[in-house]
């Protein structure tokens, strides 16, 4: 595990004097019940990134928070004396706090740890006083060198006075007379029971003859006689009012139940006879214990920042995407949930996922359009599996930045405590055994010892999960574009050509000739989208099973629209949902995205009659499921046939088909989703699993489950029996399906649960959504630059909304065909001005929409008409029976609010030179006028070889 090098820069015992940078840490309680000592942190060189001003809420008990915040002061000087003394201090708190026991004794070296054999951190943790303002804040000196004057320290020296004092001033403690001055805000041991505690007062109207607290005993000389049998030598001396030392606890881990406000916790104290006390440290007060017992968890959080920043470093020093994501956003990627941190790796895991599967197939999909669902499906399995992605991330040596320890007091190192497990070639086997492994396998606390060298165990799966946390938090602070530069630099490729695209929207003209008995208009409407390319929208609907035609069948669109869709609604539930816990994510993701809500969208929207099979089999079980469907409206279907995969497969291959055809317009493909799985988003009829639910349920109550199965005929008999300590239930159900079954017998003894009142401890999904935070939904990441061939009227239902994309650049003309490849540069204003044959239409630039686009005068046949350029080309390639025009963004410049776009159009002119045109426009600030001035450029173009004819 890597240690910051921000923190390793060491100081050197030559330098003199020595330059450190200061941050001030600010501490602010809530509620304010409690003080805090002000603290200092000095390191060699500045902290990179927002690692200087980093804030923090710490976590205390009764919902109590500690805010805390890095404020830089600049430099401080430190001379060699002081250098020593600041690090003996930081060595004497680590100890107290860390090491307690080394105090039973009544000497503690200081200044003797070495750390040349350790990755040790340099920084220093120091008091300080002042304020503030104006930077007034220095180094408290004056409780360094009186802490450190403490005699434990100083063997054989005793700087205090134990001569007899009279009065008030002394009071008699274990070792003999001490003066009040040093025994106030000091810390004393109680050999008795070995515990440390903070003086805060003297009791001087109490002594060990007054009444115990708690009734049982006459006084405090009783209580200590008859529980340890001491009798006081002293019992006229004064009691000491004193609080226990801390013991450290990770402070990071969020301990507020939901609605529970901050309360004020009332600080518990003790009463001491001084003569049971050992004087320790003078001056060590409870103030500054109550900082220090804050300090680890800050700087474990500050550690774990600075890698994620160094990661970023790394990100941006290889790929200029890498500056685009947020260091927070990396820390999160690289915490596990074992850090017990208030978040973790696993939303940014769910998202990263669902893209990293649709980007790789996306380009398996269009790189090998010969391969078939289940060949594309194991490629891509192959590249995306845990397996591959822990070796492509060790040889990209992401697997030192990653996180998977919580915070543990004990094994807490810093400049004055060095870890004492020294890890070298010849105690490494050792150290790091084969029953280490095997410990951490098993979730054993002994695996997690560090060493000198931070080796630490990873799971294959944590390093994977890894991967695809940090590709959605760059989704999530960039886009697709910084996802992809970041797979790419991985070593994962997922880059296609839009050419691509146009081949494979070609090739689908061969379906055309099943389309005869589709009334592919219904089937548009139903759809909400009207298809350019509609062999497409036909493929997606012929199954295997049809053999009637060579040229394949939906599952290729499946696989692509199953990849897609899993991100779209990935992308739903995590904007609408910012509030769900990672689990619960996944869960309603499961709930969504499956066969059998598909298969009721598809009965719902009717695709079923537009479905070209050859099984007759088949489609009498599709019947059978779309009549229960129909008469069981909104009720449980688990006990009726089973969902034929079928239907679902159709809305996938429907949804892969519109992606297809929009050109990869996923902006376009969210809208259609949003309209098609209206239902299933909605939740209002969400069904978790019976069985889960159910093995849930007799897990929290410790209740035996007991499933049984036996198969006749090719007829499954399942038994599912709960057998708890007071009763006994059980059901069965039958099915041609065994998973059919055991989901019907667990649904009805579920339900006879549910309505005895038995719930789970854990809170049911359907209370979940009610109660959480609910957000617009969002189409996270999409930037790429895509490809259009929409004609405005094919939008349906959806048409207003924004579909166009992105890019732009030049000014001229290209047309290619076998024999010919020139370039002839075209100026437009030039060209305007021409004058054209009676029988050719005119048109003119000059003119805009409100959109921003050029209008087109339109004279044919004595009537005049405006319309787009765009839409003219449509309607002229549409006319010569052409394919349609492709619109493509090729360049994007300028800043965000004064973008300009260039537009690429292309359009095959089917003649007898099989000529392929290609316009670009020039620089626009709308995506809209760049399109129309590509087009126009096409327009004049056609004009001129006479293909544009009345």
């Amino acid at each position: 595990m890597l240690i910051p090098a921000a923190l390793r820069v060491p100081w050197t015992d030559t330098e003199n004097p020595v330059f450190l940078h200061s941050y001030f840490i600010q501490l602010v309680p809530i509620p304010a019940d409690r003080q805090y000592q002000q603290f200092g942190l000095f390191v060699k060189g500045p902290l990179p990134g927002g690692a200087g001003t980093m804030e923090l809420d710490l976590h205390l008990s009764r919902g109590r928070i500690v805010r805390s915040k890095l404020i830089p002061l600049g430099v401080t000087e430190f001379d060699a004396e002081e250098i020593i003394q600041a690090q003996n201090f930081q060595e004497l708190c680590l100890k107290i706090i860390l090491d307690r026991s080394i105090f039973f004794s009544d000497f503690v070296s200081l200044g003797e740890s070495d750390t040349s054999q350790s990755l040790s951190t340099f920084y220093l943790l120091l008091p300080m006083r002042g304020t503030n303002h104006e930077n007034k804040l220095g180094v408290d000196w004056n409780i360094i060198r009186r802490c450190l004057s403490s005699p434990v320290f100083h063997r054989g020296v005793d700087s205090i006075d134990h001569s007899p004092i009279h009065g008030s001033s002394s009071l008699i403690l274990e070792s003999g007379p001490v003066n009040t001055r040093d025994i106030l805000n000091c810390l004393v041991f109680t050999p008795h029971n070995k515990l440390f505690f903070f003086v805060v007062d003297i009791l001087h109207g109490m002594n060990s003859e007054s009444a115990f607290p708690d009734h049982k005993r006459v006084n405090y000389a009783e209580h200590y006689s008859e529980e340890f049998g001491i009798h006081l030598r002293y019992p006229k001396q004064p009691l000491l009012k004193a609080k226990q030392l801390f013991s450290l606890h990770n402070l990071l881990h969020n301990r507020v139940q939901k609605n529970t406000a901050p309360r004020e916790l009332e600080e518990h104290f003790v009463e001491l006879p001084p003569e049971l006390c050992s004087l320790k440290i003078i001056g060590f007060t409870k103030v500054m214990g109550s900082s220090l017992s804050l300090l680890p968890s800050i700087m474990h959080r500050l550690e774990n920042l600075l890698v994620a920043i160094e990661l970023k470093g790394v990100f941006s020093s290889a790929f200029p995407e890498g500056l685009e994501v947020t260091e927070n956003n990396i820390l999160e990627a690289l915490t596990t949930e074992k850090c017990m941190e208030r978040f973790s790796l696993e939303r940014l895991e769910v998202l990263g996922d669902a893209f990293l599967k649709f980007a790789v197939g996306r380009h398996l999909f269009l790189a090998h359009d010969a391969l078939d669902e289940g060949q594309l499906t194991w490629k891509r399995s192959c590249i995306v599996n845990n397996s591959n992605l822990r070796k492509l991330a060790v040889k990209s040596n992401l697997q030192v930045y990653i996180r998977d320890e919580q915070f543990d007091s004990s094994q807490f190192f810093a400049l004055g405590r060095p870890c004492t497990v020294i890890c070298d070639d010849d105690t490494e086997t050792t150290i790091h055994s084969q029953q280490e492994i095997e410990n951490i396998t098993g979730g054993d606390a002994a695996a997690n010892r560090k060493c000198s060298k931070a080796h630490l165990w990873l799971r294959m799966k944590t390093i994977a999960d890894v991967v695809e946390a940090l590709v959605g938090a760059f989704i999530v602070d960039s886009g697709f574009k910084a996802a992809i530069a970041f797979l790419k630099w991985i070593g994962i490729e997922v880059d296609f050509e839009l050419s691509q695209i146009s081949k494979i929207c070609s090739a689908s003209k061969s379906y055309m000739s099943l389309s005869k008995n589709m009334h592919m208009a219904d089937l548009e409407n139903s759809i909400g989208y009207k298809f350019l390319h509609k062999g497409l929208l036909v493929q997606a609907f012929v199954h295997p099973s049809y053999n009637k035609h060579s040229g394949g069948c939906y599952q290729r669109l499946e696989f692509l629209g199953d990849a897609v869709l899993d991100y779209l609604i990935t992308s739903y539930l995590y904007s609408v949902y910012p509030k769900l816990k990672p689990g619960q994510l996944t869960d309603l993701r499961s709930a969504s995205v499956n066969n059998n809500s598909f298969a009721h969208v598809a009965v719902s929207r009717g695709f079923h009659k537009y479905l070209i099979s050859g099984s007759d089999s088949l489609s009498d079980a599709v019947n059978k499921f779309v009549d229960l469907s129909e008469k069981c409206f909104r009720k449980s279907l688990s006990n009726g046939p089973s969902c034929p995969k079928v239907l679902g497969d159709l809305v996938e291959s429907c949804v892969g088909a519109i992606l297809l055809d929009s050109g990869f317009n996923l902006n376009l493909v969210w809208k259609i989703m949003l309209y098609l799985l209206a239902p299933v988003l909605n939740f209002s009829t969400l069904q978790l699993d019976p069985i889960r639910e159910l093995q849930e349920l007799c897990q929290s109550r410790n209740w035996k489950l007991n499933p049984s199965s036996t198969r006749r005929g090719g007829i499954f008999s399942v038994i599912v029996e709960v057998n708890a300590e007071d009763f006994r239930l059980s059901s069965s159900a039958t099915n041609l399906s065994k998973k059919v079954a055991t989901r019907v017998a667990s649904e009805e003894i579920f339900l006879n649960l549910k309505a005895k009142g038995y719930k789970s401890k854990r809170k049911s999904m359907e209370d979940v959504l009610k109660s959480i935070i609910k957000q617009e939904a969002t189409l996270i990441g999409f930037d790429e630059a895509t490809m259009e061939s929409l004609n405005p009227s094919q939008l349906g239902d959806l048409e207003g909304h924004d579909t166009s994309l992105s890019a732009g650049a030049l000014s001229n003309l290209m047309t290619t065909n076998d024999k010919l490849n020139h370039r002839v540069d075209v100026s437009f204003k030039s060209s305007c001005t021409q004058s054209t044959p009676a029988t050719t239409p005119q048109w003119q630039q000059g003119e805009t929409s409100e959109g921003g686009s050029s209008l087109i005068d339109l004279q044919m046949g004595g009537m005049k008409n405006k319309v787009s350029a765009k839409s003219h080309l449509f309607k002229l390639c549409d006319s010569n029976s052409w394919n349609p025009p492709f619109f493509e963004c090729i360049n994007e410049e300028g800043p965000h609010h004064l973008k300009l776009f260039v537009y690429r159009v292309r359009v095959e002119v089917e003649d007898a030179k099989s000529t392929i045109l290609e316009c670009y426009s020039e620089p626009q600030a709308k995506k809209k006028a760049a399109q129309d001035h590509a087009a126009e450029g096409a327009l004049w173009f056609l004009k001129h070889q006479e293909h544009w004819k009345n």
